[in-house]
């Protein structure tokens, strides 16, 4: 099995999450990707972010009609702070050793992998496949430890558009794969937005997650700013 894991909070899943995964799978061969909602964040309410079972259930909703896709409550389930380390490797016994793993996440999220727990161990772990994000280059890869050394002219021509691929071998690992994909610029802030505008959102959800979020009221009020009143 070929395995893409693509985590996030979902706050909510929209037609973006869906057409990445879509193309990850096809582009890079995979026979599932499973959805990973993050959990509720420990010890206090996380501004704006909608309950872990609501976020849970639109991601079921979404992915229902697509046997490619699946989802798992494994972060959702874990009471303490939930480390991407600790996932895969849960992931892994699940699995066996014979399954093949690739973390999906954007290129915006990876610039930030140096600070993430254990992250030479993860990248050893598992496959990375980093996607192209509007407003964030793959230029400062070239430097960027724990990855292997990168050359600067083939993540410039990512940047240009002259190249839509680059696989890194890892030492000691398995690889990283850079991909360009056609911008899809839904954001999930913005549909919050829209929702508490009043406003339709009706060509960037898929229908069952428009419902389910009229139906149970998500994100129709502002969210709480402590300290400010009026």
């Amino acid at each position: 099995m070929r395995i893409g894991l693509f985590g996030g909070t979902f706050n909510p899943i929209h037609n973006c999450h869906l057409t990445i995964a879509a193309q990850i799978r096809e582009r890079l061969s995979l026979d599932q990707i499973l959805f990973i909602p993050t959990g509720d964040p420990p010890h206090k309410p996380h501004d704006g972010l909608a309950p872990a079972s609501h976020r849970l259930e639109m991601v079921r909703l979404a992915v229902a009609a697509d046997s490619a896709f699946a989802v798992a409550d494994i972060e959702i389930r874990r009471q303490a702070k939930s480390y991407s380390i600790d996932t895969v490797r849960a992931l892994r016994d699940h699995y066996g050793s014979e399954a093949d793993l690739s973390f999906i996440l954007g290129l915006d999220a990876f610039l930030e992998f140096p600070g993430w727990r254990q992250a030479p161990d993860l990248l050893r772990l598992c496959h990375f496949i980093v996607v192209s994000r509007t407003g964030a280059s793959f230029a400062p890869l070239a430097d960027h430890p724990p990855l292997p050394p990168i050359p600067h002219q083939a993540l410039e021509s990512l940047d240009r558009r002259t190249q839509d691929r680059l696989d890194v071998p890892v030492p000691g690992g398995t690889r990283l794969t850079l991909i360009r994909l056609p911008p899809c610029d839904i954001t999930a802030s913005d549909i919050r937005r829209r929702i508490r505008s009043r406003m339709s959102v009706a060509s960037l959800l898929p229908a069952p997650v428009e419902s389910y979020i009229m139906r149970t009221r998500l994100y129709q009020e502002e969210p709480y700013r402590p300290g400010i009143q009026g």
